[in-house]
């Protein structure tokens, strides 16, 4: 198989019959073998009943995954991951907003030697206010903190190699951090613009409650990709700068004692500098604590701490 696409479907059911005809044009131009897995995350539309009637209807392309409650659109891509065969990886939604015409393109970048190409709705046909100004903000946020410059993570038109999403699972709502987390194994990421539609059907499932959910996840994502093989560096690094403050403080007190006569324990920075003592120590403490979870993780399951591009004259037992 050498294309696998992934779609996840919530309440799609009228937006369903064209997508299946865009993408059954823009597939059978490439020549090459292809499969779609739908994902149906609980849809309480007749999504389902779509799907199905599609899948007895071209069974050599069609796979269909029926969820059974809303488990979210992180869920549903792991799941199409799970089940998916290609070599090449391609996400897009259900909802027609991207377009399965462009999946050539992004499959032509992927052969110039890129291992993730991502979509950029640069004309995005969403409303300005409640969508496009939040995400642009986050995607800058993003971007600053993990270094993987991106315009648009929140693009569900994205093409992988399969090796690239190999080496983290996802969770949570974690699916459009999937580039920072490709990169953090060696991914070569770029992005190209795609054409984005108006919603033809149906409404929108995201709010501005969504950008708050990716900054708290980002704290997450930064974690888990810079300080998770040496958590000791966040966590000893903060209670190396506690106790240097803690230090300073106390210098400062005894200064003032000595040369000024000034009580040392009557100071509310008495208090200050021994609580930045005390949790500086405890950070520290966690810090080692962590070192020992990282390194049973890795050696109980033989967990590699590096990956493989390629291998030449060597042979896998």
């Amino acid at each position: 198989m050498n294309l696998s696409l992934i779609v996840p479907v919530y309440n799609e059911q009228d937006n369903l019959p064209l997508l299946f005809e865009a993408i059954a044009e823009s597939m059978n131009a490439l020549g090459q073998t292809w499969e779609v897995i739908y994902v149906d995350d609980g849809s309480r539309d007749n999504s389902l009943s779509v799907l199905s009637e599609q899948a007895q209807k071209d069974p050599e392309h069609t796979r269909v995954v029926s969820f059974r409650r809303n488990f979210g659109q992180t869920a549903a891509i792991a799941a199409g991951l799970d089940h998916s065969r290609g070599e090449i990886i391609v996400l897009l939604d259900a909802d027609l907003q991207n377009d399965p015409r462009d999946i050539p393109m992004l499959l032509k970048k992927l052969d110039e030697g890129y291992d993730l190409v991502s979509g950029w709705r640069k004309q995005r046909k969403d409303n300005a206010i409640t969508r496009n100004f939040p995400s642009m903000m986050a995607n800058k946020i993003i971007s600053l903190v993990t270094g993987v410059e991106l315009h648009d993570y929140g693009c569900t038109l994205k093409a992988y190699r399969r090796e690239a999403l190999e080496g983290f699972r996802l969770y949570g709502e974690m699916h459009r951090f999937i580039p920072v987390f490709a990169h953090s194994v060696g991914a070569r990421i770029t992005e190209v613009v795609v054409n984005h539609q108006p919603r033809r059907f149906g409404k929108t499932k995201y709010g501005l409650e969504r950008t708050a959910k990716v900054i708290l996840d980002l704290f997450t994502v930064k974690f888990l990709v810079s300080f998770s093989s040496k958590p000791i560096y966040l966590f000893g690094g903060a209670g190396g700068i506690l106790m240097i403050i803690s230090a300073m403080i106390m210098i400062y007190l005894f200064v003032r004692r000595i040369f000024f006569l000034v009580g040392v324990t009557g100071s509310p920075l008495f208090q200050t500098s021994v609580m930045f003592f005390i949790l500086g120590f405890q950070s520290m403490l966690m810090g080692l604590i962590a070192e020992l979870l990282v390194r049973t993780y890795h050696e109980s399951q033989r967990k590699p701490t590096y990956t493989v591009r390629a291998k030449i004259n060597l042979k896998d037992d």
